[in-house]
């Protein structure tokens, strides 16, 4: 019983150290892998990136994507790129969200469909929808909303009041009321009036 209980024991330390250790591990093989792949060598480096994606490395992922995509180093494959970006994108990854939703809009490596293009482009912000209904979020958005108003017309009367007083002291001189102003006066005698 002792070794069983020693024995489950070191398993669960291993599995709770195991996302630890593949977090320590895949930033390294990714920077080789980039290394590689820019040396010219992409067979090693889709190597490193395949097994790094196949282990649930999302960057990984959104590398071997990118690469089929634009066909560096590699046979451009469309198909490939979508798997790719379907598996970052599953795992949240954004970029291979926008990436698919792009694809689906110009019809790169499958029919153009506007509407697939749009369930990609906006998928997060679905996912934050409940936000829109909080009883929080909506008095704060309504307080904010009542701030910019208010911001608005005290702006909008200091504006009205500089124009009535530039519009009064127009008329006002006028009607011979007001001196001209030295510049003013100046100014109408080079223009010959």
């Amino acid at each position: 019983m002792k070794r069983l209980l020693a024995s489950l024991c070191c398993t669960v330390l291993w599995i709770a150290g195991a996302p630890q250790a593949m977090a320590d591990d895949v930033e390294p093989a990714l920077y080789r892998a980039a290394m590689l792949h820019k040396a010219g060598e992409s067979g090693a480096a889709l190597a490193i990136w395949q097994d790094w994606a196949n282990r649930g490395s999302v960057d990984a992922a959104y590398n071997l994507a990118l690469i089929y995509q634009h066909g560096d180093g590699v046979p451009l494959d469309y198909g490939q790129a979508m798997h790719w970006y379907k598996v970052a994108a599953a795992k949240g990854d954004k970029a291979s969200r926008i990436q698919l939703g792009l694809m689906y809009q110009i019809g790169q490596g499958v029919a153009a469909d506007q509407d697939e293009a749009h369930r990609w482009y906006t998928m997060d912000r679905r996912h934050h929808l409940h936000h829109e209904h909080d009883p929080q979020l909506v008095a704060w958005r309504r307080q904010a909303l009542a701030l910019i108003d208010e911001r608005d017309r005290r702006a909008q009367i200091a504006a009205s009041r500089a124009s009535s007083i530039q519009i009064v002291a127009d008329l006002q001189r006028r009607a011979g009321m007001l001196a001209e102003p030295p510049a003013a006066k100046a100014m109408l005698a080079s223009s010959g009036r």
